[in-house]
């Protein structure tokens, strides 16, 4: 038992403390420590206790002196203390535990007394590599232990450096009024580390050492490594959070861009050769397009025969460039699909193959997929031929410009007549068009966000969508009636129908869209009530979609009579695949679309802008903004009524893109 006068050390925040006992009790000790606090403390805590005992009637100044002229004479000895040689001895004896008084004297060569166990203590609980303290005794650590250890010890002197230096980097950047030229390698792992720590918080795998870093740099608002980010270089002041959060992958792998190389030295040649390939090149096939497109996947031709007419659907042939296995058909695996951004894409393959030779641009050869269907002056359908061809585009015209020729030009005329009355035919088998106007988002030169509305149903634009449905939905069929697994697309059947006919009302469509069934990805045909039709997928667009391409692989091998490209167990691998990637990249470019807006708003704060009323509830009311098509929800206004299809004003009260905050008012 510790009685009263024994000078006792214990351990307080890791750091040991000298002080004397002036009361004992069984199990706890009333002291007076080195700092002139009287403490009570658990007889468990004690470290060391003196042999001598001392008098306890000593004034509070004095004791205190003495208890710290007492620490100093015990750390003044630790510096006579080689643990690493004390450690080598123990170990040539073999035990592997120790009574301090021991370990004592043999470091200092003589008997030993309280001064020098206690600087032996210390000096063990300070220098942990070699000696650990357990229950009253030394246990010296073994070699493989002590190996470990100063591996550890390295790491956490590295930590501590890297939170040092780069606290000192991050307080120096946000003082400076322009990025460092060059970043050393502690300024780029101390980027590294708050960048995803930024991107995935506590998930990052250095989270804690990122929140060291902020706080001794005093930083603690959370978007302050996003603005240093911004700041070093490192990202632009748009950068796309969700992209990189997504880590969807932007960049293609060495692999991949050396075979994309190989393709483009490819000589065209090689397309006459092919047996199974027909040429194409008398033909007159035309592009319909934005202004801005530059990865053409598809052209059109249409010949009158005797009342019925010939239509012709071809798609880039990617297929014949991109085969199951290689490292792009890899890298497509990865990403599933091309994703549209206002400030730009990110390709599903490499540029100079979806905007090169993949691309049917006006006036080149080309590797395509035929599709020559045979329509009735009702366009119904009579006869198809799917079969690879080489074809050469020979106009390349915009929507705009199609629009405007609908009753000048031939051929557009013929592919306008048609588009109706394939329209009506899927119409007539219950297909819900519900057009929605297209949300344009433009960035200028200086960073500001303008906006505006397009027309997503004009001639043009129907005469490309209807084409491609019939090219998918005959291309389905093939397919099935071949009993051969694909990745089809299917929708149930619509309980609740709001809108009929080619009904564009804003209100109408809106409403719908809230009451659409989901569809589905399977790998057997089923009917798709949305598109009216009995059997879907889409092949029509290889450069920009995986399951396209995939699809264009089973349709060439059957055409070629050959073994099927996918086998059904594959083709259920295909769909999972394709249900991770769409919809990860689904959520990343609504993110950023919405992002944009926000911005777009934040412009204009304090505005008011036209709302449409959609669902008006006790609880809350859901408005369509008009301007942008932003979906929003509001508490119902005090004493007032809101009726849906109602036309009103709210006011931006706040918009914060970097939060995805957006807060209205009535």
């Amino acid at each position: 038992m510790i009685v009263a006068g024994k000078l006792i050390e214990y351990l307080d925040n890791g750091k040991f403390v000298c002080a004397l006992v002036i009361e004992s009790q069984p199990k706890r000790l009333r002291l007076i420590n080195q700092n002139g606090r009287e403490v009570n403390l658990p007889t468990s805590r004690v470290i060391h206790c003196s042999n001598q005992t001392h008098s306890t009637t000593v004034g509070r100044d004095a004791l205190t002196k003495q208890l710290r002229e007492t620490t100093e004479k015990r750390c003044s000895l630790m510096k006579d203390l080689n643990l690493q040689e004390i450690w080598e001895l123990t170990a040539e004896d073999g035990s592997h535990s120790f009574t301090p008084a021991f370990l004592s004297e043999l470091a200092f060569g003589e008997i030993a007394n309280d001064d020098s166990i206690s600087a032996f203590l210390r000096c063990v609980f300070e220098d942990k590599l070699f000696f650990k303290y357990k229950e009253g005794l030394i246990l010296a650590n073994h070699p493989e232990k002590v190996e470990q250890l100063q591996i550890q010890f390295a790491k956490e002197r590295k930590r501590e450096q890297l939170i040092e230096e780069g606290a000192a980097f991050i307080i120096g950047i946000l003082s400076a009024n322009s990025p460092p030229e060059q970043l050393g390698a502690v300024e780029e792992e101390t980027l590294r580390i708050l960048r995803d720590y930024y991107l995935f918080g506590s998930e990052s795998t250095e989270a804690d050492l990122a929140q060291k870093l902020l706080k001794t740099a005093g930083l603690h608002k959370p978007h302050d490594p996003f603005h240093l980010l911004v700041k070093t270089g490192i990202w632009s002041a748009n950068e796309n959070i969700p992209l990189l959060r997504h880590e969807l992958p932007v960049n293609f792998s060495l692999a991949a861009r050396q075979q994309a190389e190989l393709i483009l030295q490819r000589s065209q040649e090689e397309l006459f050769s092919d047996p199974g390939r027909t040429n194409l090149t008398h033909l007159h096939p035309i592009t319909i397009d934005g202004p801005t497109t530059l990865d053409f996947d598809d052209a059109l031709t249409v010949q009158e025969q005797e009342g019925n007419y010939l239509v012709g659907i071809h798609i880039s042939d990617v297929a014949h460039y991109v085969r199951p296995g290689d490292p792009l058909f890899l890298e497509t695996m990865r990403r599933g699909t091309s994703i549209y951004f206002p400030e730009g894409q990110i390709p599903m393959l490499p540029r100079h193959l979806s905007q090169g030779i993949c691309s049917l641009i006006q006036d080149e050869t080309r590797a395509t997929l035929s599709f020559m269907v045979l329509l009735s002056a009702d366009a119904e359908v009579l006869k198809v031929r799917i079969f690879p061809s080489i074809i050469k585009v020979k106009r390349r015209l915009t929507y705009e410009e199609v629009d405007r020729m609908l009753d000048t030009d031939p051929e557009i005329r013929l592919l306008d007549i048609l588009r109706r009355k394939l329209r009506a035919r899927r119409l007539q088998n219950g297909a819900l068009l519900l057009p929605f106007p297209d949300v344009n988002i433009f960035i200028d030169h200086q960073g500001k966000v303008h906006v505006n509305l397009s027309k997503s149903d004009t001639p043009s634009r129907t005469i490309v969508s209807e084409m491609m449905i019939l090219a998918n939905s005959e291309a389905a069929k093939y397919v099935a009636d071949r009993m051969v697994p694909g990745l089809f697309r299917s929708q149930p059947v619509l309980q609740n129908r709001i809108v009929f006919g080619e009904d564009d009302d804003l209100f109408q469509n809106t409403l719908q869209r809230k009451n659409i069934p989901r569809g589905e990805l399977s790998t057997s045909a089923k009917s798709h009530s949305g598109l009216g039709v009995s059997h879907y997928t889409t092949v029509t667009s290889p450069i920009r979609r995986l399951l396209d391409l995939v699809m264009q692989h089973q349709l060439n091998s059957i055409i070629r009579r050959q073994e099927p490209s996918f086998t059904e167990e594959m083709c259920k691998d295909f769909t999972s695949v394709l249900t991770r990637t769409l919809t990860t990249a689904q959520i990343v470019r609504q993110q950023r679309q919405r992002y944009w807006l926000l911005k777009y708003l934040a412009d204009r704060q304090g505005q008011y802008i036209d709302a449409l009323v959609i669902q008006a509830g006790p609880k809350r009311i859901n408005l369509l903004l008009t301007d942008i098509l932003m979906d929003i929800d509001l508490p119902p206004p005090g004493g007032k009524n809101m009726s849906p299809n109602t036309l009103v004003k709210v006011q931006i009260v706040k918009s914060d893109p970097l939060d995805n905050i957006i807060r209205f008012d009535w």
